[in-house]
């Protein structure tokens, strides 16, 4: 009866008798197709035969250079993404549950192997290692999505506000690249004394490092503010957390931030390496004059930051956002959209909608982080 392989394969058989070696490629040759055997007398030989064309590694116990388990763990930790068989002459029923528990996919004595044991056993080896390899991407997908979920509600806190005169509107959408979190991040709280701060940052890169960073400097941010700390104050500190939490030193972080007046009327801004915001008044639209107010934090040990002082008035829309809103370009366009094209795109569709501006601005090229804030009509 011919062995069930029916497709071409390519195996490493590491065996030092050239007996045994020589049965099993008389049995193999039973098969429908018979694999390609590439024979090593000893695992230093077959680290220089074990390439990525090899499906499927059967290995002695018994080899010149290492024997029993160790040479099993060898093996595995020479080729993690292939299937090995152990096909050794010892016949002990201990030794083959204690290979099948370090990794092996079987485990075969030689005296008991006839043709059709061999190609069955060498094809339900490959399965089940598909099936473990398959288990283990499914286990690190499920721990990154639980990660990613962590962060995110790092990231998108719920807003701290009491006052109902105020709308705020906020949207945390991936670029391009999906599957990566980036450092941006976002927060609104409302002091006792009624004063509104808004916050909107980007760590540079993407990641869980920058993304792990994007929220200690948000958890950072909300709890000085609610501490009391404002202005150079707390762009200070929150450079010095920079610094010390970051995993490189070219690491840095634009972020802006606005502190609206217990009236909202007035907004006092430090826009720290980051793009402008965007306000809507009396039906003006424009990009907040005098942006940026000072470098980015991380670069400068000595930093300082102006003061934009703006004035609101009765109604008002403010958009803080991320750079993927103006890195990503519109229709047909090749060329990035630009604090200018956003402010055209505003004033066309005559305010600010955030779902609408992103369904405009269509794929992003980069992670986008926005918070809006309007004066509700009074």
């Amino acid at each position: 009866m011919t062995a069930n392989l029916s497709e071409p394969l390519t195996l490493l058989l590491i065996e030092d008798d050239d007996g045994d070696a020589f049965l099993v490629e008389e049995l193999l040759k039973q098969a429908d197709a018979p694999p390609t055997i590439i024979w090593a007398r000893s695992l230093r030989e077959s680290e220089a035969k074990l390439t990525s064309s090899v499906q499927c590694v059967l290995v002695d116990l018994t080899l010149p250079d290492a024997t029993g388990l160790e040479a099993l763990e060898r093996v595995l930790a020479m080729a993690p993404h292939t299937a090995v068989l152990v096909l050794t002459g010892l016949r002990d029923v201990h030794v083959g549950v204690a290979a099948v528990q370090a990794g092996a996919q079987d485990y075969l004595v030689k005296q008991d192997v006839d043709a059709r044991l061999l190609a069955r056993s060498i094809r339900y080896a490959m399965e089940r290692k598909r099936a473990d390899l398959a288990h283990l991407k499914l286990l690190a997908a499920e721990l990154t999505a639980k990660e990613n979920a962590r962060l995110e509600r790092g990231l998108l806190p719920a807003a701290l506000l009491r006052t109902r005169a105020l709308e705020c509107t906020t949207r945390y959408l991936p670029g391009s690249q999906g599957t990566l979190l980036a450092g941006d991040f976002l927060d609104t709280v409302q002091t006792p004394d009624g004063s509104v701060h808004v916050v909107v940052g980007d760590v540079c890169g993407h990641g869980p490092d920058e993304a792990a960073l994007g929220v200690a400097l948000r958890i950072a941010w909300r709890a000085l503010v609610l501490a009391g700390q404002s202005d150079d104050r707390l762009l200070r500190t929150l450079d010095t957390l920079l610094r010390a939490e970051r995993k490189a030193p070219e690491i840095f972080t634009t972020l802006c931030t606005v502190t609206l007046t217990p009236d909202l009327r007035h907004a006092r801004m430090r826009v720290v390496g980051h793009p402008p915001p965007v306000l809507v008044r009396d039906g003006v639209v424009e990009a907040v004059p005098g942006a940026p107010s000072g470098p980015p934090l991380g670069i400068f040990p000595d930093a300082e930051w102006a003061v934009l002082d703006v004035p609101l008035g009765e109604r008002w829309s403010l958009m803080l956002y991320t750079d993927g809103l103006i890195e990503a370009a519109v229709g047909d366009r090749t060329e990035a959209l630009g604090v200018d094209g956003l402010v055209d795109l505003v004033r066309e569709h005559g305010s600010i909608d955030l779902d609408r501006l992103i369904r405009h601005v269509g794929t992003l090229s980069d992670d986008l982080a926005a918070v809006l804030v309007q004066r509700r009509p009074v």
